[in-house]
């Protein structure tokens, strides 16, 4: 599990960058449920995905601030 991911509280409404981008082009992704599953929307085409909790922790990369791409947990701790 990466760092950005460990103890990180997961709430609808937190943007996320996962490691794969999206067909789209898009990298953002808004969190719309959160629970056992989690439920995610991208920010680009308004695709919608389901996934456990336990592999959404292991796809994270980044968490953006809220309604903007800029990343303020990266994996390695640093901000950009």
């Amino acid at each position: 599990m990466n760092k950005a991911a460990e103890n990180e509280e997961f709430r609808p409404g937190m943007r996320v960058i996962l490691k794969k981008q999206h067909p789209c082009g898009s990298s953002c992704w808004e969190i719309l449920r959160s629970g056992a599953d989690v439920k995610i929307r991208c920010t680009g085409c308004g695709h919608i995905l389901m996934l456990p909790r336990m592999k959404f922790r292991k796809m994270v990369r980044s968490i953006c601030e809220d309604g903007q791409n800029k990343v303020i947990k990266q994996e390695n701790g640093k901000a950009e």
